[in-house]
């Protein structure tokens, strides 16, 4: 079939409120009642084959860690090397299959989600990862939809990016080739839609992908996955694995065949597999793309002209939806004195309201941490700096008896660089810096210095000089920007995402960019009438 394709424009997938009496509400919670019911076996997806291994481990919801959602079979590194080798086995198949049926099956998995499975893969993310419905909502629903549709859109304007320059006889075009080897893409634990989208990326391209997810996200990874399927996509194109992490990683970044990182995860272990990529890299076939999003510790910088009711909004939605645990919540905050003390007075009577406990109760608006180890550390923080004697504004108790729950807390810091002002929490604890109105234009060097990564940051100012400076002062202090609001919820095919620093390499998800770092580029110049004698005119004699 010849044909020039244009597939159906992108547009943001409608967000469900999951109002009292709705209807999608309804659905929803039949959802998380019949999912709660069952306890699902698991299996690896490798090639064309369910693998179970009988070493199991278990699944339970965070914030009812006495309640079995399943158990997922572990693998080992036979299971990582089968993983491979059924990525390449597939590859020759699926490079070579035109692009708009690879972008067919995609945009098929896309309307899967919206439609037949959207309860179901909000009420997995609900479950497993202790998301309220709306946060799954717009997460593993709408995010995970976007990203399916907009890179379909995206592909097509990459391959279309044709050289624009002709010259007479000669016709010059782009082909947008796979990577050579496999792709190996490693999602959080944190958002269905990243699970969904770092695989699916490459392997929209024309690669084959070995994917591992974080333990606590296969309950919803293999939905997803089994989705992934029904759309059609082919066995071995990608492969999902459950394994231990430096197993994996040993025979992964020593595979000559390995030709590209996509990882969200924690800046240690992206620093890690770096330096394990750059170790062998004599090793491969050809130079892997690596790109990651890793950690922030982000910001809201207030002016003493910001709206206080929006500030005090946006700091508790961004600080405390999902308990914390974006890249991109808002960690700490620095707020003018002359407006704090109405500031801090409609903080703490909001704080008041927040209702903390299970997800499967839609009055919470804060769930539970996602497992024992997260509980741990970011309780931590909170003992060491109650006995450092910082005074605890909001919260500050915590209960893991019978789910891993941390009440949202503010701290007042001590001094603009107290630990919790620069270190990354990944939690429900929030830190503010009250400073003096004069010392405004100090505060960009104090915001920028204080953290080694740049994910997000927010600015609140009703001065347009005053932003005007922040915005150019702070231009490399957060890949991701905004003026009025929270450094938090970005939204596909309007704010690609990604930072710098110790964040990541800025590569964009949910951007054309992104994809572009998946294709390798050949140039081809096709001369109808080649010339047939070497010598230019300049040879000839006078």
């Amino acid at each position: 079939m010849n044909g020039f394709f244009n597939t159906p424009p992108a547009v943001n997938e409608p967000v469900y409120a999951y109002a009292p009496g709705s209807a999608e509400r309804a659905h929803l919670k039949a959802a998380l009642a019949e999912a709660r019911a069952q306890e699902l076996d698991v299996p690896m997806f490798i090639g064309s084959e369910e693998v179970r291994t009988g070493k199991l481990q278990r699944m339970a919801p965070p914030h009812d860690h006495a309640h079995t959602l399943g158990h997922f079979h572990v693998g080992d590194a036979s299971h990582v090397k089968q993983a491979i080798a059924a990525a390449m086995a597939a590859k020759p198949a699926w490079e070579a299959m035109p692009w708009e049926q690879r972008a067919g099956i995609f945009l098929k998995a896309a309307e899967l989600f919206s439609s037949k499975y959207r309860y179901a893969i909000n009420a997995a993310t609900m479950l497993a990862q202790s998301k309220n419905a709306y946060q799954a909502e717009i997460d593993a629903a709408c995010e995970l939809i976007d990203f399916l549709n907009f890179n379909v859109q995206f592909m097509t304007e990459i391959y279309s990016d044709q050289p624009p320059a002709q010259t007479k006889g000669i016709w010059n075009r782009l082909e947008y080739r796979p990577l050579e080897g496999f792709v190996f893409a490693v999602t959080p634990f944190n958002f269905t839609a990243i699970s969904g989208n770092l695989p699916t990326a490459p392997a929209m391209m024309g690669n084959v992908v070995v994917w591992k997810p974080s333990e606590t996200q296969v309950y919803s990874a293999q939905l997803l996955m089994r989705v992934f399927k029904e759309a059609g996509l082919p066995d071995g194109v990608i492969n999902l694995i459950y394994t231990p992490g430096p197993e994996t990683g040993d025979i992964v970044f020593k595979h000559p065949e390995f030709s590209g990182l996509h990882f969200t995860g924690s800046t240690g272990v992206f620093r890690t597999m770096w330096k394990l990529i750059g170790e062998n890299i004599a090793t491969y076939k050809s130079y892997p793309r690596i790109v990651g999003e890793t950690g922030g510790k982000d910001f809201i910088l207030a002016h003493a002209s910001a709206d206080q009711k929006a500030l005090v909004a946006a700091i508790i939605r961004g600080a405390f939806e999902f308990q914390g645990q974006k890249c991109s919540a808002a960690s700490r905050v620095y707020i003018p004195k002359s407006i704090w003390p109405i500031v801090k007075e409609m903080l703490v009577a909001e704080m008041a309201t927040l209702k903390v406990g299970p997800t499967e109760d839609f009055g919470n608006f804060v769930n539970a941490v996602i497992d024992e180890r997260a509980f741990d550390k970011i309780s931590s923080y909170i003992d060491q700096a109650k006995k450092d004697g910082v005074e605890v504004l909001c919260g500050g108790s915590y209960d893991k008896s019978k789910g891993y729950f941390i009440q949202p807390t503010i701290l007042m810091a001590p001094s603009a660089r107290y630990r919790t002002m620069c270190e990354e929490i990944f939690g429900p604890v929030l830190t503010i810096w009250v400073y003096e109105d004069a010392d405004w234009a100090n505060m960009f060097e104090l915001v920028d210095s204080t953290s080694e990564y740049a994910l997000t940051g927010a600015i609140f100012s009703q001065n347009r000089y005053a932003a005007t400076e922040a915005t150019w002062a702070l231009r490399n202090s957060a890949g991701n920007f905004y003026i009025n609001d929270k450094p938090t919820g970005a939204v596909v095919g309007q704010q690609p995402f990604g930072g710098g620093r110790g964040s990541g390499t800025n590569d964009k998800a949910g951007a054309k960019v992104n994809l572009l770092r998946w294709t390798s580029q050949r140039t081809i110049k096709e001369t109808f009438n080649p010339p047939t004698d070497y010598r230019y005119p300049f040879l000839s004699e006078e």
